[in-house]
């Protein structure tokens, strides 16, 4: 009877380990704020998927001042992974669907919503679908979007310590619709955004 009492103590340490992502060198945590939900790899030091419901898609809030900034709970990527090189800190959920107030606006400046993308494809084509998302969101009431970060054997680690995705797949939702695009993490300056949506 002993030894059952003490095996259903480990049980519950290994259901706990299990939970929090540490156990087989799991890094991945799941974080709600006010205005997305992310899954982040603190092994990576990059978010894997996030979800983002489009807020204020005419609001005026100007981002002067603002930076990105770290959280103590999370290992995150820092400025030292964007410094000299060809990657953007991407925001996955856009500072500009958030600019109701600064303080709305402030949250999207989390390192947990920045990625490493490629300065083509940040201020190109995902930029231009931004602004597609906050068109949609005008018009209908509720605009999702769900971002997956991929990483594969291609993907590279900088000397800082995070690693570059591979590529980025977003879903956009609204009035019993679904648009997917895909797009790989690379200078895609000057293609049109509505290339990459898939067409199953």
């Amino acid at each position: 009877m002993k030894w059952k009492l003490e095996l259903m103590k480990l049980l519950s340490v290994f259901l706990l380990l299990l939970g929090s992502g540490t156990l087989f060198g799991q890094t991945v945590k799941t974080i709600k704020s006010d205005v997305f939900e992310v899954k982040y790899d603190e092994s990576l030091e990059q978010p894997l998927w996030l979800r983002y419901k489009v807020l204020c898609p005419m609001g005026s809030e100007s981002r002067s001042g603002l930076d990105f900034y770290t959280v103590d709970t999370v290992h995150t990527s820092d400025v030292e992974d964007y410094r000299n090189n060809e990657w953007d800190r991407g925001h996955l959920a856009p500072a500009a669907a958030f600019n109701c107030d600064r303080e709305t606006l402030k949250k999207t400046f989390s390192y947990l919503n920045c990625a490493l993308q490629h300065e083509g494809l940040n201020r190109g084509p995902w930029r231009e679908l931004e602004e597609f998302e906050r068109g949609l969101s005008k018009v209908f009431d509720d605009v999702w979007v769900e971002i997956e970060v991929v990483f594969d054997e291609n993907s590279i680690e900088l000397p800082t310590g995070a690693t570059v995705p591979s590529k980025f797949i977003k879903k956009i939702m609204f009035n019993n619709e679904e648009f997917i695009f895909e797009f790989p993490n690379t200078n895609v300056a000057g293609e049109d955004w509505g290339h990459f949506k898939r067409i199953d």
